[in-house]
C-alpha cells in the first residue's frame, strides 16, 4: 500500500431523509439499514481498509457523534477522528482534513467520500480508486468520480464531460448540474455525455489548498492562519476559532464548479448514495408483489412495490398501499408516498416546528 494515500470518510451529516429512522443523536450513517450486519460507516471503512493504511483513514464528524465513531470503528486511533465544532457542509469538512494532511505529508493524495454510500462491488470501487490515485499522483488534479445514470433521478447531481479522454477513463469536466427537474434529467440522460456525481473526490492535498486559496480565499485564510496547530494539543481549540469564521458551502459549489482542473471517471461499481427511502427500496430484495419489507412481522394484503421497514417486536399489517414509505419506530410512525421522497426533510422540519426536537 501507498503510505502517501489517505481516506477522509465524512460522516457529520443527520440523514434527515431518511426519518424516523434516522434520528439526530442517531443519524443513518450509523445504522444498518440493508440489514448487511455492517452499519453504513463500518462497510464504507471496510471498502477503504483494502487498498489504503487503517492508520491513513480519518472520520470527519461532529463532537456529538464522536463516541459512536469510536465505538463502531475500534481499529480507527481517537487521534484520526476529527470533530467539526458545527456543521458547516463539506467544503470546511474538506479544508480541516486537508490543511491537517498538508502538515503532516505534503505529498498526501486523498480520497474524501461519504460515510454513507452502497458500493456493491467492492474490488471495482477499489480499482477505480487506484486509478484516480495514480492520476492526481501525476497530474495537478481535481477528480471526482461520476456514475453512469440508469435514470432519470432529480435527487442527484449531474455532471456533463468532454468526450476526448485525457487519460485511460478520465475526461475533463464541462459543466456541473445541481439536482434538475425530470424532463431536465431525461435530457441529460438522452445526451449520453452526463454522469451522476457521486461526491467521491480524489486530489493531492497541495492541489486543493491552491484550489481554495484561488476560489474560496477567506476560508482558506483562517484555516491557513491556525495551521501550525493543527495535530497538537492546540488544534480543538484552533478549530473551533475557525468554523464560525467560515461560510456554510459544498465543496461542488465553492471549488469544483469553478476550477478548470477538474477531471472525471466514468465508475461502475454499484453506486448508490442511500439518500432516500426509495433509494433503499432499490437495493433492498423485493417479494412477488414488489414490495421490500425490512423487519420480521410485517404481513402485507393486496398492497405493492412499498418500503416498509418495522421492528420485530410489533405486528404491522398492511393493505391497499401501492408505491408507499412505511417506517414504523418505537415512537413514530411514517407513511408517506414514494414519489414524495424529497419532501421527507421538510415534514421533519415542519415536526421541529410543532412538537419541538422529542421526535428529531
Amino acid at each position: 500500500m501507498d503510505n502517501n494515500n489517505y481516506v477522509a470518510i465524512m460522516a457529520g451529516g443527520i440523514g434527515s431523509r431518511f426519518w424516523p429512522l434516522s434520528r439526530t443523536d442517531y443519524p443513518k450513517q450509523f445504522l444498518d439499514i440493508l440489514n448487511t450486519g455492517r452499519t453504513l460507516i463500518q462497510a464504507t471503512y471496510d471498502r477503504f481498509t483494502l487498498f489504503v493504511p487503517k492508520e491513513n483513514i480519518y472520520i470527519v464528524t461532529t463532537h456529538q457523534y464522536k463516541d459512536i465513531v469510536a465505538e463502531q470503528l475500534p481499529d480507527i486511533p481517537v487521534a484520526n477522528i476529527l470533530c467539526e465544532p458545527s456543521r458547516k457542509n463539506t467544503a470546511p469538512c474538506i479544508a480541516y482534513i486537508s490543511y491537517k494532511l498538508h502538515q503532516l505529508n505534503p505529498e498526501a493524495n486523498l480520497i474524501c467520500a461519504p460515510a454513507d454510500h452502497i458500493i456493491l462491488d467492492p474490488h471495482g470501487f477499489k480499482e477505480t480508486c487506484l486509478q484516480a490515485l495514480h492520476f492526481t499522483a501525476h497530474i495537478k488534479a481535481l477528480v471526482t468520480l461520476g456514475i453512469k445514470p440508469t435514470h432519470p433521478n432529480t435527487g442527484y447531481g449531474y455532471i456533463q464531460y468532454d468526450q476526448q479522454k485525457v487519460s485511460e477513463n478520465v475526461f475533463k469536466v464541462k459543466t456541473f448540474t445541481e439536482k434538475p427537474d425530470k424532463d431536465l434529467a431525461r435530457t441529460f440522460i438522452s445526451s449520453g455525455d452526463f454522469l451522476w456525481n457521486a461526491g467521491i473526490f480524489v486530489w493531492q492535498v497541495k492541489n486543493i489548498l491552491k484550489a481554495f486559496e484561488t476560489f474560496l480565499p477567506e476560508m482558506h485564510d483562517v484555516f491557513d492562519a491556525e495551521k501550525d496547530n493543527f495535530s497538537s494539543e492546540k488544534e480543538k481549540e484552533a478549530i473551533e476559532r475557525i468554523y464560525p469564521q467560515c461560510v456554510n458551502i459544498s465543496i461542488d459549489y465553492g471549488v469544483m464548479e469553478k476550477a478548470d482542473n477538474v477531471y472525471i471517471i466514468p465508475s461502475s461499481f454499484g453506486w448508490s448514495d442511500l439518500g432516500t427511502w426509495a433509494s433503499a427500496y432499490e437495493n433492498f430484495e423485493k417479494d412477488y408483489l414488489d414490495n421490500a419489507v425490512s423487519g420480521n412481522n410485517v404481513m402485507i394484503i393486496d398492497a405493492t412495490k412499498n418500503m416498509v421497514h418495522a421492528g420485530n417486536d410489533k405486528l404491522v399489517l398492511i393493505q391497499g398501499l401501492d408505491d408507499f414509505i412505511v417506517v414504523d419506530t418505537d415512537d413514530v410512525l411514517l407513511i408517506c408516498k414514494k414519489d414524495k421522497e424529497q419532501e421527507i426533510k421538510e415534514y421533519v422540519a415542519e415536526v421541529k416546528r410543532n412538537k419541538g426536537d422529542r421526535y428529531i
